[in-house]
C-alpha cells in the first residue's frame, strides 16, 4: 500500500480590509473611472513637458539678457539684486534674520510641502489622489504656499528698486526715496506673551471649531499639520506687521531674532 503524503500550505494573513472601506472605494471611484498609467497619464505628461520646453527656449530666445560690466569693488551698486530664482530669499531678509530666511524658512516651506500629501489620513481619496476636489485642505496649502514664494519673487524683482525701496510699477526708480523710519522691536516680554498667544490659538482655536477635522486627523497629524500652517501665516503676519507698524522682531534674544 503507498504511502499518502500530506503537503501542507502555510498560508499567512498580510492584511485585513474593512468592509466599509472597499464599499467607498467602490462608490468614490467606479471601476470604469480607473485609466492605466500608461499610456494615458504618461502620454499626457510627455505632452505638457514638452510644450514647456518650448515657451523656455522661446522666451530664452527672445529675452535680450546682456552681462553687465565688470564689477568695481571701490563703488556700491544702487540696486543689486539676485538672479531672479533668488531674489524670494533676498526679499525675506527685510523681514527676518538671515539664518532663518535663508535656511530655517526655505527648509520648512520645502518640508511642509512635501509632506502635506502625506499627512491626509483617509484611506481611499489620499492614497494616490491628489485632485483638489477631494483633498481640498492639502491642495489649498500647498497651493498657498508655493504662490507666497512666487509672490515674494515677483515684489522682490520688480517692486524693490534702489537700497531695496518699494517702489510701485509707475513710480520712477530714478527720483530717490526717504531713508525708511526707525523700525521698532517687540519688548522680549511682549514678544514672548505674543509668540505664546499665537501658538495657542493657531493649535486649539481649530480643534475647538472643526473638532470633526481634529479628530480626523488625529493628535500627532494634527500637531504636525497645524504647526506648518502657522508657520506659513506667521510669515504674512510678519511682513504686514513690517510694512504697517514698521515692526523690525517680534522677538529679541541674544542668540536670534524673529
Amino acid at each position: 500500500m503507498a504511502e499518502k503524503t500530506e503537503s501542507k500550505e502555510k498560508v499567512r494573513l498580510l492584511t485585513v480590509v474593512r468592509e466599509d472601506v472597499l464599499l467607498r472605494q467602490r462608490d468614490v471611484y467606479p471601476k470604469e473611472e480607473k485609466v492605466d498609467t500608461w499610456p494615458h497619464l504618461v502620454k499626457r505628461e510627455l505632452i505638457a513637458l514638452l510644450a514647456a520646453t518650448i515657451v523656455v527656449v522661446a522666451w530664452s530666445l527672445l529675452q535680450d539678457a546682456p552681462l553687465e560690466h565688470l564689477a568695481n569693488p571701490n563703488e556700491t551698486p544702487h540696486e543689486a539684486k539676485a538672479p531672479w530664482y533668488f531674489v524670494g530669499l533676498q526679499e525675506l531678509l527685510v523681514y527676518f534674520d538671515p539664518w532663518i530666511a535663508g535656511v530655517v524658512l526655505p527648509t520648512i516651506i520645502l518640508v511642509g510641502l512635501a509632506l502635506i500629501p502625506y499627512i491626509d489620513p483617509d484611506p481611499v481619496k489620499g492614497v494616490g489622489r491628489y485632485n483638489v476636489r477631494n483633498r481640498k485642505f492639502a491642495a489649498s496649502c500647498f497651493i498657498g504656499g508655493f504662490a507666497m514664494w512666487f509672490i515674494l519673487i515677483v515684489v522682490g524683482q520688480y517692486l524693490r528698486g534702489p537700497f531695496w525701496n518699494f517702489y510701485l510699477p509707475w513710480e520712477s526708480r530714478e527720483v530717490a526715496k526717504p531713508v525708511e523710519e526707525a523700525l521698532v522691536s517687540f519688548p522680549l516680554p511682549a514678544g514672548i506673551a505674543f509668540l505664546v498667544c499665537y501658538g495657542a490659538l493657531v493649535l486649539i482655536l481649530p480643534a475647538v471649531f472643526f473638532q470633526k477635522f481634529f479628530f480626523k486627523l488625529g493628535l500627532i497629524r494634527y500637531f504636525i499639520t497645524m504647526n506648518l500652517f502657522a508657520g506659513l501665516l506667521f510669515v504674512l503676519i510678519k511682513i504686514f506687521l513690517r510694512i504697517a507698524f514698521n515692526v523690525k522682531y517680534v522677538l529679541v534674544t541674544p542668540w536670534f531674532n524673529i
